[in-house]
């Protein structure tokens, strides 16, 4: 008699080492990734909450002459310093762990440089909103998120048209893909998805990463197709191709202007919460104010904020995985390839060493984009489908998908960014090293 064998079956997709490798690199990087959240929020929540934010505004404007706007500016420009301080050692032994993995190209100096870069459009950015802020406060230290809310609404709105003109090519430079096969058959695979793109452009991110991604980037006449130079150098074309269809989707689906308006709600309601709790006596007690109109309140402020995303995240994570997995069905509609489609993701995953399996905790707080795995298995579901054959599907037209497009997105997308983006270089919520693409460990990011 023999006895029944109790291994698992082969995985057809990825090798033990490879999966093996992926494992080791996520483990390598959490507790970095997620200590540096973990410690920046209990930062922004110690200052917040006690009365050490309040005397550090206090301090720091004194230095400025102690008028009600030198307290305003140095103090915003204090928190950002201290929280960008604190995220350094974090960020960098993240990139060490990468740059082990092959997978950081980029030198100390230049990360050093793109740190700074963002720091400086963290001040241009929070110093005039922080004036305009407690320009509303003084007005009425109990009405004033009413005006606050629609201006941040309306912020959030212009900065999704504005980033990929104003905020992507300060840590990327983009260049016109050269006319050839492949820009005709991305901008063709566009013109038959129905939309318009101006360019297809190609960003040098292999000089900080060998990760491979792709993205559509901006609204209305600033759209276009960008695509990351190492994906051309060791994709196929027709992995290329797959990648754009499924950025199409994000576009075809309407993902970024509802994201967007959704964004824009969510930014109005959070100013409203937290005006609501500025008025609440324990909380401006405990912080060691008199009222929302102190400039001593910004710590406050700012950890309520802060407090109200980090609670946020893991449902905003839930609704960018679905809109991640119809992307991927309208990339296969699109094409009828799912082949390929396999292919390329296999592709990704390997680049970018992601744990192609991870912890189904982590893929639920964190994970903006559904795992390899079940990419995969989705692409393999889609292609066993009625009417479909082995290659796509029997009903598939040169001119559009086999259901047609659907209606737009139940919720907006969590993974969208303010700049408009579609999934790509922003595709995830932990942060990641500057100019590369952020995701949780493990986790693809197309």
């Amino acid at each position: 008699m023999t006895t029944p064998s109790t291994d698992a079956p082969p995985d057809p997709d990825f090798t033990p080492a490879q999966r093996a490798r992926g494992r080791a690199l996520r483990r390598a990087q959490l507790p970095w990734l997620l200590g540096g959240r973990v410690a920046g929020l209990a930062l922004t929540l110690v200052l917040g909450l006690s009365p050490a934010g309040a005397a550090l505004v206090t301090a720091t404007g004194r230095w400025f002459g102690g008028s009600r706007t030198a307290v305003v500016l140095s103090g915003a420009a204090a928190l950002l310093l201290l929280g960008q301080a604190l995220q350094l050692p974090f960020g960098a032994r993240v990139r060490s762990v990468r740059a082990r993995y092959g997978l950081v190209t980029q030198g100390w100096a230049g990360w050093v440089v793109d740190v700074l870069r963002g720091l400086a459009l963290g001040l241009l950015l929070v110093l005039p909103l922080a004036l305009g802020l407690f320009a509303l406060t003084g007005w009425s230290p109990q009405h004033w998120w009413l005006p606050a809310a629609g201006a941040a609404a309306v912020l959030t709105a212009a900065l999704s048209f504005l980033h990929p003109l104003l905020i992507e090519p300060v840590f990327n430079r983009f260049a016109p893909m050269p006319p050839g096969e492949l820009r005709t058959a991305l901008l063709e695979l566009a013109e038959r998805d129905g939309v318009r793109v101006r360019d297809v452009l190609v960003a040098d991110a292999s000089r900080r990463t060998t990760a491979l991604n792709a993205y559509v980037s901006g609204l209305g006449a600033t759209r276009r197709i960008v695509v990351y130079d190492t994906l051309l150098s060791t994709a196929e074309p027709r992995e290329v191709e797959l990648v754009v269809a499924h950025e199409l989707g994000h576009v075809r689906h309407r993902d970024v202007p509802l994201g967007t308006a959704l964004g824009a709600v969510g930014a109005a309601v959070v100013v409203a919460v937290l005006g609501l709790l500025s008025t609440w006596r324990p909380l401006l007690d405990a912080a060691g104010v008199d009222d929302a109109g102190d400039p001593r309140a910004l710590p406050l402020l700012a950890a309520l904020a802060a407090l109200a995303g980090a609670l946020s995240g893991p449902a905003q994570c839930a609704v960018s995985r679905r809109i991640e997995a119809r992307a991927d069905r309208h990339a296969l509609e699109l094409t009828g390839d799912p082949e390929q489609f396999i292919a390329m993701q296999r592709r990704l995953a390997l680049a970018n060493v992601s744990d192609v399996d991870p912890p189904r905790v982590l893929e639920l707080l964190f994970a903006t984009h559904p795992s390899a795995t079940r990419r995969i298995a989705a692409a393999r579901a889609w292609q066993a489908g009625p009417g479909r054959t082995a290659g796509g599907t029997a009903d598939m037209t040169a001119g559009g998908t086999a259901d047609g497009p659907a209606d737009g997105p139940a919720g907006g997308s969590a993974s969208r960014t303010a700049g408009g983006g579609t999934g790509g270089a922003a595709g995830g919520t932990t942060p990641g090293p500057v100019g590369e693409p952020r995701a949780t460990p493990g986790e693809s990011v197309v």
